[in-house]
């Protein structure tokens, strides 16, 4: 007698911070290119109900997960808890980060420590629960968000910045410990959404002041993302979606120089 034919498993991405902006963004693009999409947040329950929502009108499933990335407990049961509700993981997007600011003045290893757990730490810990939830034969990926601001250095915002360059080296060390059964690439973006206490004209003085004369959107960064989620041959580097603001050096950052 003739087996029926399996049904096809579908894939399953984890978002951290997926309740709101870039990660929002993330999350519906994921579920757009077929994912069906575990949505981290912390504190925003509202916010990841919609995109909950909005995940299941593309006609795909979606997992809440509440988790402070500040809880090593918790963060390493994240992925398990994705798989519990969706089934294996192949894809987690690190996008949830610490982002206050400080300068070499008031720098204090407090903060510093808060920047290196959400934004170091936390990523970490999930690429190794990744790795040990993927099957021998399988691959999965890791996507790091990080910031063209490594590319372009500028004293502010000076814990963030550690984090993120602390991130970034990660991101290639991992790519090389985890090989071949977890990818692990950046996307590095530029100014993308209103920032902080900027000003609409400023955000946009700040957008437009590149090379391209536009910087990044949240579609670039979600086309940046689904890319990556699906080339199986890159590994260990970062694609910077700025619109070329990286090559433009700034004294201070481009928040400041454009209220």
């Amino acid at each position: 007698m003739q087996q029926p034919a399996s049904t096809p498993r579908q894939p399953v991405a984890l978002v951290t911070g997926a309740g709101r902006r870039i990660g929002r963004a993330i999350a519906l693009g994921l579920a757009r290119a077929g994912w069906d999409v575990a949505l981290h947040y912390r504190s925003s329950e509202a916010d990841a109900r919609e995109v909950a929502d909005a995940v299941r009108a593309l006609g795909r499933r979606a997992a809440l997960l509440q988790c402070d990335l500040a809880d090593e407990a918790g963060v390493r049961a994240l992925v398990p808890r994705a798989v519990a509700e969706l089934g294996p993981v192949g894809c987690v997007v690190n996008n949830a980060s610490q982002f206050d600011y400080d300068s070499a003045a008031d720098f204090s290893p407090a903060l510093l420590a808060r920047h290196m757990q959400a934004n170091v730490a936390a990523p970490i810990l999930l690429a190794q629960a990744l790795h040990a939830a993927t099957q021998a034969g399988e691959q999965a990926v890791v996507i790091n968000l990080l910031d063209q601001k490594l590319y372009n250095l500028n004293p502010d915002f000076l814990s963030y910045t550690l984090s993120k360059a602390a991130l970034h080296t990660a991101t290639s060390m991992l790519a090389q410990a985890l090989a071949p059964t977890v990818r692990v690439v950046g996307v590095a973006p530029g100014i993308t959404m209103l920032s902080g206490d900027q000003t609409e004209a400023g955000f946009a003085q700040a957008h437009r002041a590149t090379p391209l004369g536009q910087s990044s959107t949240p579609d670039d960064i979600v086309a940046a993302v689904c890319y990556l989620a699906g080339a199986r041959a890159v590994t260990g580097t970062t694609l910077v979606v700025d619109g070329g603001q990286h090559l433009m050096p700034l004294e201070r950052d481009v928040m400041f120089l454009t209220k």
